[in-house]
């Protein structure tokens, strides 16, 4: 009698969403609060920095930037370890490495250390956010899978928002240090909560052969009354296997329209977001705009992209990427605006600044469900992985612009005006990314998202 087969892909995509699911978001919302806590630190800490050391503030930008190269490293990297020893193996690694190098920061002493720190701090940092976006992927069913990859990623604009209030109130009294006392041991606790609690990829399991009690026992936690005969075979059916990697993948069974827009568009989005984020809190002082007013207005931005992102969450699961495009369109004028509308009274600087979080950071929620959507179980990790990595070409870019400019005295209206030169090119960009997602899955080339895509379009 042959063995009974069980596809986990089609029992994921057919079962409603349960406590096993939420308590999963719920815990990776933490851990990647503490990412984007750490990510916005450093900005925070500058004008103490500035002042303490005594060096020019342009010189921030080669510190922010410091982390974003990290990223374009460790994403790649810790992508490719989550694909091969999975995804909960580098959730770990990625945390412990960017908790030990930020906590460290508490005893640099200038700002060569701080640039090393901030590097090392990246390449863990990077390798956080592709293997826990693809985790939660793993196990959302298709309906809901950029939603709920969604609301897990609201955790890093949380995070953002954290040192700003810690810069406002806590700052002041107990100095710049307490940022990166918080910033590297809360990572550290993480990452003991993740081995206890957080279970591995299910489809990962399966696509890479993992030994049969170990899928059997996270079987048995998702879905408790499935049956599951003593000899059963376990398959992941909608997926085309692969070999092991190669970066070729990307580009091969109709991706590579779809990975060069989708890079690009990356590319853009996070140079103008990372260029707004990391000099809202040092050039709007220069703009005698309180420092306090300052740290508030960079809080509003990442509440803001919280609000954008669970925006766009529902609009992409219906509509694929075509709300990506739209919000790439809504960011030119908004942005541009912020120097000019800012200026006029702080109420407004205020508005301007939560909606360009609103466009910005729900930009990158939306890349980040697509890099989830597009790419299978055998490399998403990776996918999502090299997205990141090239895109930080950009948000790596950003600061250093933003420095060269504030540099040669560039009016603060006109600062924003050409953040918003970007998102011209992502819009462009997202134009020819929807046309290619909508023509690759459609054409029925055989990843985990076809029969959803084509219901889309179906539905037109």
């Amino acid at each position: 009698m042959p063995a009974q087969t069980v596809d986990v892909s089609a029992l994921i995509d057919q079962r409603r969403v349960t406590w096993f699911n939420w308590g999963l978001v719920i815990l990776s919302f933490f851990v990647i609060l503490f990412d984007g806590y750490d990510i916005g630190a450093v900005s925070f800490a500058g004008p103490y920095l500035i002042r303490e050391w005594h060096f020019p503030p342009q010189e921030m930008g080669w510190v922010i930037s410091a982390s974003l190269w990290g990223i374009l490293v460790g994403s790649p990297i810790l992508g490719f370890v989550g694909d091969r020893w999975g995804r909960k193996v580098a959730i770990i690694l990625s945390s412990i490495i960017y908790g030990i190098f930020t906590l460290a920061i508490v005893w640099a002493s200038d700002i060569d250390q701080l640039r090393m720190l901030r590097f090392g701090a990246g390449i863990g940092i990077g390798g956080l956010l592709p293997n826990i976006i693809a985790l939660n992927a793993e196990f959302a069913p298709k309906r809901l899978r950029a939603t709920l990859v969604i609301i897990m990623f609201c955790g890093i604009t949380f995070g953002g928002a954290v040192p700003g209030i810690v810069s406002a109130s806590l700052v002041p009294h107990y100095g710049w240090r307490l940022l990166f006392w918080i910033g590297g041991v809360l990572p550290l606790v993480m990452a003991a909560l993740v081995a206890a609690l957080m279970p591995e990829s299910l489809k990962f399991l399966v696509v890479a052969g993992k030994p049969r009690a170990r899928i059997v026992r996270i079987l048995r936690a998702l879905e408790p009354t499935t049956p599951l005969p003593a000899d059963a075979q376990f398959v992941v059916r909608d997926e085309k296997q692969y070999r092991g990697f190669s970066p070729k993948y990307l580009f091969s069974d109709g991706l590579a329209g779809i990975t060069i827009t989708l890079w690009i568009c990356f590319i853009t989005n996070l140079m103008a977001f990372y260029f707004i984020q990391s000099w809202l809190p040092i050039v709007l002082p220069a703009a005698h705009i309180p420092v306090t007013d300052a740290a508030w207005a960079a809080t509003l931005f990442q509440i803001g992209g919280t609000i954008g992102g669970l925006a766009l969450a529902r609009p992409i699961d219906t509509k694929g990427l075509a709300p990506v495009l739209w919000l790439f369109v809504v960011s030119i004028p908004v942005v541009a605006l912020i120097g000019f509308l800012g200026l006029l009274n702080e109420a407004l600087l205020f508005v301007m600044v939560t909606l360009a979080g609103f466009c910005s950071l729900g930009l990158q929620f939306g890349l980040n469900a697509a890099s989830a959507l597009i790419y299978p179980t055998a490399f998403r990790s990776n996918g999502s992985g090299w997205a990141f990595a090239i895109g930080r070409f950009g948000s790596a870019t950003g600061p250093l612009v933003g420095a060269l400019l504030i540099a040669n005295h560039v009016p603060l209206q006109w600062l924003y005006a050409i953040a918003a030169v970007p998102y011209v090119i992502g819009a462009i960009s997202a134009v020819g990314l929807t046309r290619f997602y909508y023509r690759r899955f459609q054409g029925g080339l055989g990843t985990a998202h076809d029969d959803y895509v084509r219901a889309v379009g179906a539905r037109g």
